[in-house]
């Protein structure tokens, strides 16, 4: 439990100096690549990126192989006695309050496409999830055989699991959808949609859902926008919008509303007006913490031998683009919806 702690430590401390970078710098300060000249550039997730969820049956084993692989990753419930409140014991609760993350250990995760894809569109995927390995320990690179991360380009939109739930989907199944990318699609959605993605992988969920943002979103409005606009039903826009983060669940910065991993939301929906502005690159403040999180030269290196075995849940259906959903597998749903 000493090297668990420690770690807990180092992200506490992570957090802190990001809290100060954002402070000192302000929304308007991002990193990543300048913005493509003459096209305009989305913010991240505005095309209606699902963070997808496991099957219920498999959330307690997710939670059980991500504290495997991370022990950090376990829910700190020592400070909820402490302030006087009831330690959950159910499994299922705990799982919930379960993060994603691979750990301090630099590691590669390996990608292959589950369609025919040509080279030069395979590389320049691959290159935009690497744009987070730009600071931090994790990077992707591409196999000949079945990767950790499956990537289709069939029908459903964009998404993916979060973290080390990829470990747990079958190897017939993506584990990301980017519908429709080829090399004609701009330089901009590679940035916006890619990388967020890629942002998922690394388990780092979506930014607008942290509490102090869904408190500005009025719930009624949210409905009727998301119905009109991407024709989700009121528990998709529950989940993916207005459920928030289990603050004891994550080590982050403070909420950031120009984070690659926010959606941006119009002012029509929120209670006080103002637009959540969204995020159209990885920006500066989520490169120091992937940085931090993920040093680049980390605690120690997960390599053959070291690293704890995948449990891919067995394989099933063949359709490529289907996603895993709760539902499990039926063609006639619209991926979105399975949740």
């Amino acid at each position: 439990m000493a090297e668990t702690d420690r770690i807990r430590d180092v992200l506490r401390q992570i957090a802190e100096l990001a809290n100060s970078v954002t402070r000192e710098g302000g929304p308007s300060e991002r990193g990543g690549v300048p913005r493509e000249e003459g096209v305009e550039t989305l913010p991240a997730s505005q095309g209606g990126c699902t963070l997808k969820a496991l099957p219920s049956r498999l959330v307690v084993r997710a939670a059980e192989y991500a504290r495997k692989v991370n022990p950090a990753n376990a829910p700190q419930l020592a400070p909820l006695g402490a302030a006087g409140l009831r330690i959950p014991q159910d499994p299922m609760r705990i799982a919930v309050l379960t993060s994603k993350y691979w750990g301090a250990a630099t590691r590669q995760l390996t990608v292959s496409f589950m369609e025919s894809t040509p080279t030069d569109l395979r590389a320049r995927i691959v290159n935009h999830l690497n744009a987070w390995a730009t600071s931090g320990g994790v990077s992707f690179v591409q196999t000949s055989g079945i990767g950790d991360v499956r990537i289709s380009r069939g029908q459903g939109g964009y998404w993916s699991y979060l973290g080390t739930d990829i470990r747990l989907i079958p190897t017939n199944r993506q584990t990301m959808n980017l519908e429709g990318f080829t090399m004609n699609t701009p330089e901009s959605e590679y940035r916006r949609v890619v990388r967020h993605e890629a942002g998922h992988t690394l388990g780092f969920p979506h930014e607008h859902m942290r509490r102090e943002l869904v408190a500005r979103i009025d719930p009624q409005k949210a409905y009727a926008y998301f119905l009109a606009t991407y024709g989700w039903d009121k528990e998709t826009v529950d989940q993916q919008v207005l459920t928030p983060l289990d603050e004891q669940s994550i080590f982050g910065t403070p909420s950031d509303q120009t984070s690659i991993m926010c959606y941006q939301l119009p002012a029509s929906i929120t209670r006080d007006g103002k637009p959540i502005v969204g995020g159209m690159d990885i920006n500066m403040t989520d490169y120091l913490f992937a940085g931090l999180i993920y040093p680049r030269f980390g605690f120690g290196a997960a390599v053959a031998g070291r690293e704890v075995e995948p449990v891919y849940e067995e394989e099933q259906a063949p359709a490529a683009s289907q996603a895993y959903g709760a539902q499990d597998w039926d063609a006639a749903q619209d991926p979105r919806n399975l949740m």
